[in-house]
């Protein structure tokens, strides 16, 4: 059974980082206490503004049931992190363990 860790990058926008930096607290919090899962937020070294979540699934059934397993808190959340993110938007990776 392989882990899969699963990544968002983005930068948002200057004007909002103290909106995002409050917002992405709560949802680290939500996410870690109430949906149970291993997920971190890392910014960029030398690049302000840009950051990295990560999320670490013991399988891949694991993540696979990741949209199936969000709460309406979660995806509110989620909704408004993206309205912090600049004209590039959010990329995503995915990565099986060997």
């Amino acid at each position: 059974m392989s882990r899969v860790m699963f990544t968002i990058s983005y930068s948002i926008k200057p004007e909002q980082r103290a909106n995002y930096l409050s917002l992405i607290a709560e949802v680290k919090n939500h996410l870690i206490t109430v949906g149970r899962k291993n997920y971190s937020v890392f910014e960029v070294k030398g690049k302000k503004n840009h950051f990295t979540e990560v999320y670490v699934f013991n399988s891949e059934e694991e993540f696979e049931a990741l949209d199936d397993n969000q709460d309406e808190r979660t995806q509110e959340l989620l909704s408004k992190l993206e309205a912090c993110t600049d004209d590039e938007g959010m990329k995503y990776t995915t990565a099986i363990e060997l």
